[in-house]
Formats: structure tokens, C-alpha cells, sequence
């Protein structure tokens, strides 16, 4: 079995997730404020830090918009439109697959695979399930799975003890998947994509958080390896 470990962020670096994620807090912040948020407004968040739980981001942009709702109301409502209610209708099904046919079957025979996610596990092994069946990402740590989400480093330290690996890198796509990674004392790959609203400030986190490379999407990054 290889000895390095490439640890993947799901949100934004195996998984788009503009369809879903980012969708579900766009009608999550309207139903309960009756106002439309821009994906700018919610990478802004991100890009300040301390945002990693996208529950709490809406949270946080319904309270910003003036109104008052309870932490776990939003939670259900978020749930419901992410999960949907049993008719197939759920914004998770939007997801879209980034890596390209091959990338990751490539890389796994050079590198063991594994995947540090703010999404509740269930939820990551829902999609990994969904479209990469056939791969091993051995440990999938979620966010019910660390006491401190990220940027705290526990989820990396936590997989680096879990599988003794001597080399790991961890790709990310926030500037909270850096700082958990320099925490760590984990080699950080960037991705930015060039779509990401404030990219070039996104880029610019990146590199003071000392990332090694910054790359477009997850399919660069065999070349950069």
C-alpha cells in the first residue's frame, strides 16, 4: 500500500457544489428573510475565516439581514432542501463529479486516498457512494467526527494518526482547508476556481497561508504532484 496520503475537502474540490451547497444557503437565507443573496455575499463569509459549517454561515446571513430565527430551525430548513423530503427532489442531487474519468483511479495507485469534510459523514459517503463506488477513501472524516471543525487541524491529526501515513498533503478549496493544513503541519494544494467570486483574494489567502501550489480545479493537480 503507497505510504502518502492525499486527503481531499469534499465542497468546492472532489464535489461542485454551486448546484447544491451554495444553492441550499441561497433559499435557506430567502425563506426565512424573503431576500436573495448573491454567492458573492457567501464566499466573502468564506473567505474571512470561520465559516466551514455551512449551517451556521446561513445562520449567520439571515441574523446579518435582521431576523431571528433559531440555529435549529435553520438547520431543518437547510436540511430539507439539501436532503429534499423523499421525492427525489433534494438540491444534493445536483452535485457534479469533478474529477475527470481516471484522475483519481491514477492517483490511487500512487497515493492512498482519503477525505477530511465539514459535511456530516452520512452525507460525504452518500456522494463518494454516488460517483466513485469503486475508490477507497479510507478514513472519511466528517464534521461529527472532530470536536473542533476546521480551521482547527484535529480532523488532519486525527487521519494522520488513523493511518500512520509519513507523507500527506490536503486539498482544499478555503482559506479555513489552509489553515487546518499549516496547523497540522500538512502540505496545502489550493483550489480556486475560476469561477470562485474574490478569487484573486482567495488566491492571495492561499499564499500566506504558505500553499504549495494554487490550482483551477482538482484535475491540474497530477501535473502539479
Amino acid at each position: 500500500m503507497p505510504e502518502s496520503l492525499l486527503v481531499f475537502d469534499m465542497d468546492g474540490v472532489l464535489v461542485d457544489v454551486t448546484e447544491s451547497y451554495r444553492e441550499t444557503i441561497r433559499r435557506t437565507v430567502q425563506h426565512f428573510t424573503g431576500r436573495e443573496i448573491g454567492n458573492e455575499r457567501i464566499q466573502e463569509l468564506k473567505n474571512s475565516g470561520g465559516w466551514n459549517n455551512d449551517w451556521a454561515l446561513a445562520h449567520q446571513i439571515i441574523k446579518d439581514l435582521g431576523f431571528t430565527p433559531s440555529y435549529g430551525s435553520v438547520v431543518e430548513q437547510f436540511q430539507s432542501i439539501f436532503l429534499g423530503n423523499g421525492d427525489d427532489d433534494g438540491l444534493m442531487l445536483r452535485e457534479k463529479w469533478a474529477a475527470s474519468p481516471g484522475l483519481l483511479e491514477g492517483l490511487s495507485r500512487r497515493y492512498r486516498l482519503a477525505v477530511f469534510t465539514g459535511r456530516p459523514r452520512a452525507e460525504a459517503q452518500m456522494t463518494l457512494d454516488r460517483f466513485a463506488a469503486h475508490l477507497s477513501f479510507d478514513p472519511v472524516i466528517g464534521a461529527d467526527d472532530v470536536e473542533r471543525g476546521k480551521p482547527d487541524p484535529e480532523g488532519l491529526r486525527k487521519i494522520a494518526f488513523l493511518t500512520g501515513a509519513e507523507r500527506i498533503w490536503y486539498v482544499g478549496d478555503t482559506v479555513d482547508d489552509a489553515r487546518s493544513a499549516r496547523a497540522a503541519g500538512v502540505p496545502f494544494i489550493g483550489i480556486a476556481s475560476q469561477w470562485t467570486p474574490g478569487r484573486e483574494e482567495l488566491i492571495s489567502l492561499f499564499q500566506a497561508e504558505k500553499a504549495i501550489v494554487v490550482l483551477e480545479d482538482i484535475n491540474q493537480l497530477e501535473t502539479a504532484l
